[in-house]
């Protein structure tokens, strides 16, 4: 990192003091490459004692109370177009209704943020039959892949807009950011409790069951402790929810039915429901109490 006798330099800059060659008062000479890689210099004033020492590497003066300017808190720039790059995951996309993502087997390229509307993630089989694995909302995160494409397709619910990061750009945040490792793996330890009540659900709930486990599990995207007469919005649409919960359309429909008769959930306009007894449908969706009312 040095060069000559109190010089240094720093990504192809090379701060240092010397006397002023002509034999005046000694000064800074500040020598730079241009974009051509030519070295080029310049004299300043006399600097503060701690002039040179900001320039160090290690050396970061806060911008904030508490906070450490990193480089990527700066704005970088293209050295040949002069153009500013864009931070880290600043790259937003828009998708219509129904509108697929991206599609099982597509190279895993990058990662996606939801920041509104909703996204179905789904499997194929090769007869055209498909499972909802589930529905992404707002700060979800959707095409973490440890090979090298994805397992699953997604599709747009209702219009969404996501975020995109390049794999590499989100290894930087990882590698970075302790917070969002923790998150990441907290993230996937919920991912695993749900699979396994889903298995629950698919394998041995009846299906007013399932739609009762299906609502309150929206309903605490909604807050984590649903009340009596919240309302949960369900943009999808009754196809999304069997294939969701292993049913027909028809069955889906029924058990809204059955629900609605025996005034457990109330149905709104604008694709809200009202969740009038809470505590029935936990009950019903555990397996016990008044499931015996709705079968």
């Amino acid at each position: 990192m040095t060069g000559h006798k109190g010089f240094y330099s720093r990504k192809g800059f090379y701060v240092g003091r010397r006397p002023n060659s002509s034999g005046g008062t000694p000064g800074a000479n500040v020598l730079s490459r241009n974009d051509d890689g030519l070295v080029q210099a310049r004299q300043e004033r006399e600097p503060p004692d701690d002039a040179i020492a900001r320039h160090r590497p290690d050396h970061f003066p806060p911008t904030q109370p508490g906070r450490l300017q990193r480089p990527a808190d700066v704005p970088r720039r293209s050295r040949r177009a002069g153009r500013a790059v864009r931070p880290l995951g600043d790259e937003a996309s828009a998708y219509d209704r129904d509108q697929v993502i991206f599609s099982e087997g597509d190279a895993a390229s990058s990662v996606r943020i939801v920041t509104s509307g909703m996204v179905r993630i789904l499997r194929m089989m090769a007869d055209g039959r498909r499972q909802i694995v589930g529905f992404l909302q707002p700060g979800d995160m959707l095409g973490l892949a440890m090979g090298g494409s994805y397992l699953y397709s997604a599709e747009a619910v209702t219009p969404v807009t996501l975020r995109r990061l390049s794999r590499g750009q989100f290894d930087t945040l990882l590698e970075r950011d302790p917070e969002l490792r923790l998150r990441l793996l907290a993230a996937t330890a919920t991912e695993l409790q749900v699979a396994q009540e889903q298995m629950l659900l698919l394998g041995r709930k009846t299906a007013p069951e399932r739609l009762a486990s299906f609502l309150l599990r929206q309903a605490r995207r909604v807050t984590p402790e649903p009340q009596d007469h919240c309302r949960v919005p369900l943009p999808m649409t009754r196809t999304d929810i069997g294939d969701f919960l292993g049913l027909t359309m028809e069955t889906v429909s029924r058990a809204f039915t059955k629900l609605k008769t025996t005034r457990l959930i109330r149905l709104l306009p604008d694709q809200m429901v009202e969740l009038v007894d809470v505590g029935a449908l936990t009950d019903l969706s555990e397996g016990g109490g008044r499931s015996g009312l709705v079968q």
